[in-house]
């Protein structure tokens, strides 16, 4: 193992894109994060990293093991086996009023480093084998009734929803590099882990005895736990005879495979936590603080399947609001 890694060392160092290929059976990917210093780029970094793969992430500041999305453009794609993108303003910044500045933020973030990125690939002498884009379950249309797979329809109808059609269609690449480079999608709904993303905010409330249900409760909740999320883009990263390159991105859909309401969510946390939940906040509220196209993440929702996820073979660490809520609280 010693000697396989000093020569993973040297091969790295004087690798070329065109004349020096890159054993990654022996030597494992290298692949190329935008957005990996964030929430769920930090534990997709750690996962791929444990399992011997070397990454690269696409940061606004220079450092090591970084470049610059400026670095991108100027200097073109790094040699790498797999890219992700990640980037995006947060969209429940609690820190930023609700405006149209914010609004285009939300969608120059995401959009414009997708064109990039998508953009580099197709630019490469050799583009990589997996391009995986992760935009949300914001393109499917709230319903109390209505549940959602990879295969179901839909049309924009809402900012958000636009937001993720422009998002994803940024990051088709031309029929003749998606050939070689297999493009997928992953829609993650409700990131839960214990380093950021939605709890990092609602655990405070909920420590003190103040949480509860947001608007009616009925709203379907589609979570997921943060190590699932990076489990199924390193799942897409790897190289699968059963998911040839097309021209149409594969849709993973990145939830876990309980449906939940908000309700239950709710309840089961305050069980984790032992701790009462008994002061909703009305959904006329949530809108008054953080506009009504915001709020409708909170208090609307989806019922999401990841039936292709499923397919795929990949194994859920945390498949129910239980052992993720435990696995994230510590108890």
């Amino acid at each position: 193992m010693r000697a396989n890694l000093s020569w993973c060392t040297v091969q790295n160092q004087h690798r070329t894109a065109e004349f020096q290929p890159w054993n990654w059976k022996l030597c494992g990917m290298r692949v190329l994060i935008g957005g990996g210093s964030g929430f769920v780029g930090r534990e997709l970094t750690r996962l791929l990293k444990n399992k011997g793969h070397e990454v690269t992430i696409i940061s606004r500041q220079p450092g090591p093991g970084k470049i610059t999305w400026g670095d991108l453009e100027s200097g073109g794609l790094p040699p790498c086996e797999g890219a992700v993108n990640l980037s995006g303003e947060n969209l429940m910044n609690p820190l930023r009023w609700w405006n149209e500045g914010y609004r285009k933020d939300l969608f120059s973030s995401r959009v414009d480093t997708t064109t990039i990125l998508a953009q580099a690939i197709a630019g490469s002498p050799s583009p990589p084998r997996a391009w995986v884009l992760v935009t949300g379950v914001a393109c499917y249309k709230p319903s109390l009734t209505a549940q959602y797979t990879e295969d179901s329809e839909w049309t924009p109808f809402d900012l958000l929803s636009r937001l993720v059609k422009e998002w994803e269609w940024a990051g088709r690449l031309p029929e003749t590099i998606a050939q070689n480079t297999r493009q997928v999608v992953i829609r993650p709904g409700v990131v839960l882990g214990r380093d950021g993303g939605a709890m990092k905010q609602m655990m405070t409330p909920f420590w003190l005895g103040l949480g509860g249900t947001l608007g009616s409760g009925r709203q379907p909740f589609p979570w997921i736990h943060v190590s699932d999320l990076a489990g199924i883009i390193g799942h897409a990263l790897e190289p699968s005879p059963n998911t040839p390159s097309s021209a149409v991105p594969q849709v993973y859909n990145g939830v876990a495979p309980a449906l939940n309401t908000n309700y239950e969510f709710t309840k089961e946390l305050g069980r984790v936590l032992r701790r009462p939940t008994v002061f909703p906040v009305p959904g006329f509220v949530i809108d008054a603080l953080m506009g009504s196209e915001r709020a409708v993440v909170l208090t609307q929702g989806q019922k999401v399947e990841p039936k292709r996820t499923l397919e795929s073979g990949f194994q859920y660490q945390y498949p129910d609001l239980n052992s993720a809520l435990r696995e994230i609280v510590g108890s």
